[in-house]
């Protein structure tokens, strides 16, 4: 008994060869989809990358802008403040000093508020009172914010280390299905790498930025603390 393979044959394709050729385009494409979905995971891996140097970009930003509001705050100083302590303390109204200091609670009023307590001791204890505090106050104007220094070094090696583990990847998948990787895949995977490099260098820009915004004005505030600091001492050393 002879059984017929017509119908294996397209009407078409007497010889079958268009069943071969779409065999072989099936396994073809099966490889390639291997491919594209092993870009995924490169691209998965940069992706978290990324939303790492975002959370650091958002932590870099509260930073700046809180410690930016506290210095502000820090350097505000009434012009009439060291005349007021300067007539107080000549009058021998150490309590009325004291009062205005406790009321305009600055840095600066602060600094002198210890130096005052301390009137009466020789004037190198008052120094040194002034000095520990001053410490203190700078401390406390300065926190926080060599995180931002962090954030400005960090945030581009996290971005260089999602692109290099992402083309590492990429080229790693490209290898293994033997040079069949779609270019759109390819392609999408080197870009999503690369988007990590500049997120983290836009991050480090921006909190290198603040750093260096927030020590200036950091400084100028030291400036003045050690001005109205020199000033009192020197109302001091009148005779």
């Amino acid at each position: 008994v002879i059984i017929p393979l017509n119908f294996l044959r397209k009407p078409d394709d007497p010889l079958g060869f268009m069943q071969s050729f779409d065999n072989n385009q099936r396994t073809t494409n099966h490889r390639v989809g291997i491919t594209g979905n092993d870009f995924k995971l490169s691209e998965k891996i940069t992706l978290n990358r990324a939303h790492h140097s975002l959370t650091l970009l958002v932590v870099a930003l509260y930073i700046y802008f809180e410690r930016l509001f506290t210095i502000k705050a820090a350097s505000k100083v009434d012009p009439n403040f060291m005349n007021q302590i300067k007539d107080h303390v000549v009058n021998g109204k150490i309590e009325a000093a004291k009062a205005v200091c406790i009321q305009v609670n600055s840095p600066v009023s602060r600094l002198i508020d210890k130096g005052i307590s301390r009137i009466g001791r020789p004037l190198a204890d008052i120094n040194s009172a002034i000095e520990n505090a001053g410490k203190l106050e700078v401390y406390s104007l300065e926190k926080n914010v060599s995180i931002l220094a962090t954030i400005s070094g960090a945030a581009p090696m996290i971005g260089f280390l999602g692109t290099v583990i992402g083309m590492i990847l990429a080229f790693h998948q490209m290898a293994s299905s033997g040079g069949q990787a779609e270019m759109g895949a390819l392609a999408s995977g080197i870009y999503t790498a690369m988007t990590t490099t500049v997120a983290g260098l836009i991050v480090g820009i921006v909190a290198y930025m603040g750093y260096n915004h927030l020590v200036n004005r950091t400084d100028k505030v030291v400036h003045k603390m050690e001005a109205n600091a020199v000033e009192f001492l020197d109302l001091l050393n009148e005779p």
